[in-house]
C-alpha cells in the first residue's frame, strides 16, 4: 500500500462516497441504455461524464506533480508507478465516457453506446477497487 500522498481520512471517505455516487450515476446510464431510452441514456451519460471529470480532478489534486507524464521512466518509486498508472486509468475512463457521450449526442447511436458501456463499467469498477485497495485504505 502507498501511504505517500494519501488523503486525510475524511477526504478519503469523501472520495469513496464519490465512487459510490458515480456507481449510481453509471448505473442510471446502463439502465437507460438497456431499456433503449435514448433521451434517458443521453442525460445519464452527460451527468456521469461531468461528475467523473470533476471527481478525477479532485483525486489528482492529491497525486504528486507529474505534468504530462503517463509513460514509465527509469528510477520510478512504487508511489510514482501507482500515481502514474492511476492517472492513465483516469484518462482511459474519461475517454470511454466521452466517446459514449459523443456517440449518443452526435449520432443517437444507442447500440454503439451499449457496445462501449461494458468496457466503461469494467474499467470503472477495476479502477475504483484499485484506488480503494492501494491508495485510500489505511493499514496499520
Amino acid at each position: 500500500m502507498i501511504t505517500s500522498r494519501r488523503p486525510e481520512p475524511g477526504a478519503a471517505d469523501s472520495i469513496r462516497t464519490d465512487h459510490r455516487d458515480l456507481d449510481e450515476l453509471l448505473g442510471r446510464f446502463l439502465r437507460a441504455a438497456s431499456e433503449s431510452s435514448l433521451t434517458g441514456a443521453i442525460e445519464a451519460i452527460a451527468t456521469f461524464d461531468d461528475a467523473l471529470r470533476f471527481h478525477t480532478r479532485i483525486e489528482e489534486s492529491f497525486f504528486p506533480e507529474q505534468p504530462g507524464k503517463l509513460v514509465a521512466s527509469p528510477g520510478e518509486t512504487e508511489a510514482d508507478v501507482l500515481f502514474r498508472e492511476l492517472r492513465l486509468e483516469h484518462v482511459q475512463i474519461r475517454e470511454l465516457s466521452g466517446m459514449i457521450r459523443r456517440v449518443l449526442g452526435e449520432s443517437a447511436d444507442l447500440a454503439g453506446a451499449r457496445s462501449l458501456a461494458a468496457s466503461l463499467a469494467n474499467r470503472w469498477n477495476a479502477h475504483t477497487a484499485r484506488e480503494e485497495r492501494e491508495w485510500l485504505t489505511e493499514r496499520g
